[in-house]
Formats: C-alpha cells, sequence, structure tokens
C-alpha cells in the first residue's frame, strides 16, 4: 500500500506539472484522489477533514484573485507602474529598484501570481517604451518574476501557500503578520540586493522619462479605480477584524471581491446612473494581462492565444477614448477556478501519504531539526522545504511539511519557527526551477510567446544564485525575530 500512495502521488504530480492536451491541474488532482480512493490509500471519511483544512484558504487565494484581476482590467497596476517608472526620474538603478518594490508591494497584498503574471506583461511594456536592449529588458523581467515569490511573506493572503498553512495551524492574521512582516522586509532587501549585484552590469544608467504616458491614461474606467481603493482599505480593516470574531478570511476577501464585482457591473443600476461604454472584446484593454492567472492553474498548454494576450497589454491607440464597462463575466470566468479542485484533489492523494506513515519520516528529520533549537530548527526545516518545492512544486510540498510538523510534537518558539520556515521554504524554494511552481511555468510561457525565450537551464543557473542567499538570510532572520517577540 505504501508503494500504491507514493505511485499515485509520482502520478498525480507529473500530470499537474506535464499538463497534458492542456488538462486542468483540478481534474489531475481530483483523478489522483480518486484513484487513491479506489486503492484505499485514503478513505472517504478523510475526505470530509481534507475539505475542512482546505476550503477557506482556495476561496479567499480565488476572491484575491478577481480583485486583483478586475483591478488590472481597469488599470490599477498600470497607473502605478508608470508612476514608479516616473518617480526613478531617468536614472536606471532607481527604476530597477521601484520596480522590484512595487512587485513586493503587489505580491503582499495581491498574491504572487497575480504579482507575477499582471505585472511583468505591463513592465515589458515600459521596457519597450523606454527602447531598453534585449539584455536590460530581461534583467527587469526576471527581478519582476523573483520578487512576486520572495515579496510574498508579509500577509496571509500574500501566497496560497500562507493560507493553507495558517489554516493548518490556526493562526490568525495578526499573529502571521507581527511575525512575517519585519521577516518579509528583510526578503524583500535581500532579495533587491542579490538582483542589484546579478543584474548591475545590463541596468542602463539613464532612460528617457518622456518616452512613458502620463498614469492617468491607463486607468479605463475611473468608478471602479477610485472603488478599488476602498475596498483594498476596508480589506486590510477586515483581515485584522475577522480572527477575532470568528469570520473565516474567504468570508472578508469574498465581500471585497462581491463589492468590486458590483462595481465594475454598474449593479444595482440606479447608483450608476451615467452611461458607459460596452464591454470591450477580450482582445482589447488593460486586463488581458490579468487574464493569465486562470490559465495559470488551469489550461496554460492549451491556451496560445492567451499567452499572447498576457504578454502584449493594449498600446495607447488600442485604448478605448473615456468610461467602458469591464467585462465582469469574464474576469469571473477565468478566476483560478481549478485550484480549488487541485487543493482538495492534491490534499487527499498528500493524505494518502500521511496514512502510510510517509510524512512520519519526514517528521523524523525535522524533530532532529528541532532537537538543536530555534535556528536549527528555522534553518533546517527551511532548507529542505524548499528543496522538495523546486523538485516536486511547492503546493504538494507545504502539505507534507504541514503534516509532518504536526506530527514532530514540538511546541513554543521551536514550533513557530518550523511552521513560519515551511511558509519561507515553500514561498522561496519554487523560484530555484521553474517546476516549482505552476505560476512560473506560465510565466516562462508567455515570455516565449512575446518573444524573451528564458531556457530551463539558464532559469536555473540564474535560479539557485538568487534564491540561495536569499533564503538563508530570511531563515535566519525568522529565528532571530522570533526570539525577540516570543511566542
Amino acid at each position: 500500500m505504501t508503494v500504491a500512495a507514493i505511485l499515485i502521488f509520482l502520478a498525480t504530480l507529473t500530470l499537474v506539472i506535464w499538463q497534458p492536451k492542456g488538462l486542468g491541474i483540478g481534474w489531475s488532482a481530483l483523478g489522483g484522489a480518486v484513484v487513491a480512493l479506489a486503492t484505499t490509500v485514503v478513505h472517504l471519511s478523510d475526505v470530509p477533514t481534507v475539505v475542512g483544512i482546505v476550503w477557506n484558504a482556495t476561496l479567499a487565494f480565488v476572491a484575491v484573485i478577481i480583485i486583483s484581476l478586475i483591478l488590472d482590467e481597469c488599470g490599477f497596476f498600470e497607473w502605478a507602474a508608470l508612476h514608479v517608472a516616473r518617480w526613478g526620474r531617468g536614472h536606471g538603478r532607481a527604476l530597477f529598484v521601484l520596480i522590484v518594490l512595487l512587485g513586493a508591494a503587489i505580491a503582499a497584498v495581491f498574491a504572487n501570481d497575480g504579482a507575477a503574471l499582471i505585472l511583468t506583461p505591463i513592465v515589458m511594456q515600459i521596457m519597450l517604451a523606454l527602447r531598453f536592449s534585449p539584455k536590460a529588458s530581461l534583467g527587469f523581467v526576471m527581478a519582476t518574476g523573483f520578487i512576486a515569490d520572495t515579496g510574498s511573506l508579509p500577509l496571509v493572503v500574500s501566497n496560497l501557500v500562507n493560507i493553507v498553512s495558517a489554516d493548518f495551524f490556526h493562526i490568525d492574521f495578526a499573529r502571521f503578520a507581527a511575525v512575517m512582516v519585519p521577516v518579509g522586509l528583510v526578503s524583500v532587501t535581500a532579495s533587491l540586493g542579490v538582483l542589484l549585484l546579478y543584474f548591475r552590469r545590463s541596468i542602463p544608467k539613464t532612460y528617457d522619462v518622456t518616452a512613458l504616458r502620463q498614469p492617468a491614461e491607463a486607468i479605463s474606467d475611473q468608478v471602479t479605480f477610485r472603488a478599488g481603493w476602498g475596498v483594498l482599505v476596508l480589506l486590510l480593516i477586515g483581515y485584522f477584524g475577522a480572527d477575532p470574531i470568528g469570520v473565516p478570511l474567504s468570508v472578508v476577501a469574498g465581500a471585497g471581491a462581491l463589492s468590486l464585482i458590483a462595481v465594475a457591473a454598474r449593479k444595482p443600476a440606479f447608483a450608476f446612473p451615467q452611461s458607459v461604454r460596452q464591454p470591450l472584446p477580450a482582445t482589447v484593454g488593460a486586463g488581458s494581462a490579468g487574464t493569465s492567472e486562470q490559465h495559470t492553474v488551469g489550461d496554460p498548454r492549451n491556451t496560445a492565444d492567451a499567452g499572447d494576450l498576457a504578454a502584449a497589454p493594449a498600446t495607447p491607440d488600442e485604448r478605448p477614448a473615456g468610461p467602458r464597462r469591464i467585462p465582469v463575466g469574464k474576469v469571473i470566468r477565468e478566476a483560478p477556478w481549478q485550484i480549488v479542485l487541485f487543493s482538495i484533489g492534491m490534499y487527499l492523494v498528500v493524505y494518502g501519504l500521511r496514512n502510510q506513515g510517509l510524512t512520519g519520516e519526514l517528521a523524523k528529520l525535522f524533530g532532529f531539526f528541532a532537537d538543536h533549537g530555534v535556528l536549527a530548527a528555522a534553518l533546517g526545516t527551511g532548507v529542505v522545504v524548499a528543496v522538495l518545492s523546486s523538485i516536486m512544486n511547492n503546493m504538494p510540498t507545504v502539505l507534507i511539511a504541514a503534516l509532518a510538523i504536526g506530527a514532530v510534537g514540538a511546541t513554543g518558539l521551536t514550533h513557530e519557527a518550523m511552521v513560519y520556515a515551511n511558509v519561507i521554504g515553500s514561498d522561496l524554494g519554487p523560484k530555484i526551477t521553474p517546476i516549482g511552481s505552476l505560476a512560473t511555468l506560465l510565466w516562462l510561457h508567455v515570455l516565449d510567446r512575446k518573444g524573451m525565450h528564458i531556457g530551463w537551464g539558464r532559469y536555473f543557473r540564474t535560479g539557485i544564485v538568487l534564491t540561495i542567499p536569499v533564503l538563508l538570510v530570511t531563515l535566519a532572520a525568522l529565528a532571530g525575530w522570533l526570539t525577540v517577540i516570543g511566542t
């Protein structure tokens, strides 16, 4: 039975990464779960347990992505990127730093996948407008993709991995932020230092600010743009206030998504008396980049046209003059619904490994680290999880590691160090290899469609050099910060 559990897991993971003929990751994971149930690797009684663990995390993640897609459609992120580009005042290195910091901020609030796949095409568009060389453009694009993950530590909603871990170990939003915001700042600072050092020769010394459009020109829906700011403020208030009164995170995020959907759709109609244009065709508009998120968690290999759209935001001449109505139905359809199926199915498959005692072997290793103190627990757990994430994808890794950490029986700071090290390893580890996360695979595909090919070998050589020092510094910062603030 142990062999069966391993084979089911490997087969499911292969299908999820390979996605033959555009097979959605959710269907692959559910198929693995069905086989696991049929072979009694897992039992029907395990299903409610798994659903209870993942439902809040996955629905919260979907809601956050819907919010980011709608904001992208109204020009929110391009507006921010153009402002940042102007703040650089023609200094290439300042522009590089500001783009990286913008990516980190977007990742913290809107989740890593949305940051990488929405911001990258916008950055590419700016590079074209500034007439940067291919080498310089590559540096900016790689930095944008890298910071999307290394900047996704601060909040529970910054990464699906964070939500899953917080739910599993019953960590409230405020405690997670208290631990991970300072650690996240260290991660971003270390990332910025490593990126500047690595790409120092390819960053142009100067650029022509006048080649950029005015930020206001990027906004295609002023009503939704303004409402977005209000929703974001209310979301942050809601995140901190929900846990004490027992409201699930998904309810807060879902309420924010529904509010923004209503504004974008101009519903109810009596609240929006001014007429607006009808939805644009799918091939036009600022939000084309956002549609890629759906393909990240669904069907990237069968979406060549979507890749083109994601890689090529509309030019100024293609944008409509005046207000327009955001195609809300299209945004909702293209939300990452496959991640819901994936989370349930993959966790059932992973639960099969737990039932066969395989996570117990990993727990022994983690227990060894725990016996040697907080620093050893943080570094050991984080490095092991990062390596596993880079080899077999971060979502199944964080689930396996969470089960193993739960079986260790450690308490106090040592237990917390292992829990948060699991998050850090699962957030940063995927940057070592292209298969570490599904978003990275699609990100590479989108770049390839745009004419910027990054081979897997090139990616690995860059990823491992960038990731390892940031990972070690961040894990050490975690151990030090936990020692300062206590449990």
